[in-house]
């Protein structure tokens, strides 16, 4: 275990060794800290490797210059400069709330990015303004659509969160695919096989290898396969990579450039746009209907799903539960991580000599 305090200014400390002003170096550490502490250590520092080898390949800027390239009253479109998803995507989400607070909802896609870590965290920015929060992003191609053996889409998660009044906000974050590719990485580091229905290898079959993506295999949608809806994970993955990259401007598909994890940091394949692309929305509650009436109506709904009739030792939870609940013992008890994430992090500390 690792207390939250110590993994944060360790992770903020390599950020400002690649040359990330304080600032920024901050809020990225946030953001992994974040994943770690909410459970979703797939994104968590166990990523802090990936975003130095991003730097070490000349695809990520520490200082970038974040700009708004086209704009209307209630829509924008944001250039990355390169920078870190981590810094890009909160910099658009308070460009959204900020439209929002002024015509009812704000609508920003974005450009010239990398990996922003867990869509969550950018769609929790809205509740602090008592607004509904979108966040989505394309990722590298590591996912087969319905029927195919070529890699075409990313893991496209999908996040919304929405505030309610005595009860905790709603806050669905959730990949487009049967599963993330950090969890296969967890299983990879492991040893361990992966469950049937995540990946298939690269003739199309169903397989448990959880390193079946190195051998040519690939992740597949959510659903898994054709007789269990992966048409649906297919066409969710589609949406967010269109309003991600289509829309912005950024890569899209099978030229959405790698994320820097093992085995996936070659030359990026970038001919349609810039950078990995996202797509973030705010909206103001009293655009629709009074705030605390709503507020009041989202703690029904939240209260009687809650009371559902449910399986034995399995009551039913509103999404955003768990992480919840996780987060609470985690500040407390600390962060367990894994002991190759801890190779790697020491690793890390030993090259920019900052203590692990």
């Amino acid at each position: 275990m690792i207390k939250e305090k110590r993994l944060r200014s360790f992770t903020e400390k390599i950020f400002k060794a690649l040359g990330c002003s304080g600032k920024d170096a901050r809020l990225a550490a946030d953001v992994l800290v974040s994943a770690d502490l909410r459970g979703v250590d797939s994104h968590g520092t166990a990523r802090l490797g990936g975003y130095v080898r991003l730097y070490d390949n000349g695809r990520l800027n520490p200082t970038p210059q974040i700009r708004i390239i086209h704009e209307t009253p209630s829509t924008a479109v944001i250039d990355g400069d390169k920078g870190l998803g981590l810094v890009v995507a909160p910099f658009a989400m308070k460009v959204a709330m900020r439209k929002a607070k002024r015509y009812g909802s704000g609508w920003i896609s974005v450009q010239n990015s990398n990996h922003f870590g867990i869509a969550g965290y950018h769609s929790m920015l809205a509740l602090q303004n008592d607004m509904i929060g979108w966040a989505m992003t394309n990722a590298a191609p590591l996912v087969v659509p319905t029927f195919a053996t070529e890699k075409m889409l990313g893991t496209n998660p999908i996040a919304v969160s929405v505030p309610a009044g005595e009860q905790p906000p709603f806050v669905a974050d959730f990949a487009t695919t049967a599963v993330a590719y950090g969890k296969l990485e967890i299983l990879q580091r492991k040893g361990l096989p992966a469950p049937i229905g995540w990946v298939q290898d690269a003739n199309g079959g169903a397989t448990d290898d959880s390193n079946a993506i190195k051998n040519g295999g690939g992740l597949l949608p959510l659903g898994g396969d054709r007789e269990h809806g992966s048409h649906k994970g297919y066409g969710l993955g589609a949406i967010v990579d269109i309003f991600s990259g289509v829309l912005s401007g950024a890569n899209f598909g099978p030229w959405v450039p790698p994320f820097a994890t093992a085995g996936f940091h070659g030359v990026a394949a970038e001919q349609v746009g810039k950078g990995t692309g996202h797509f973030l929305g705010a909206m103001r509650i009293d655009g629709f209907r009074p705030k605390e009436e709503f507020k009041e109506s989202m703690d029904t709904w939240i209260k009687r799903f809650r009371e559902t009739k449910h399986i034995s030792g399995n009551p039913v939870l509103i999404p955003g539960d768990p992480e919840r609940e996780l987060e609470k013992i985690r500040r407390t008890d600390g962060i367990p991580l894994n002991e190759k994430v801890i190779e790697d992090l020491k690793g890390l500390g030993e090259r920019f000599n900052v203590r692990f």
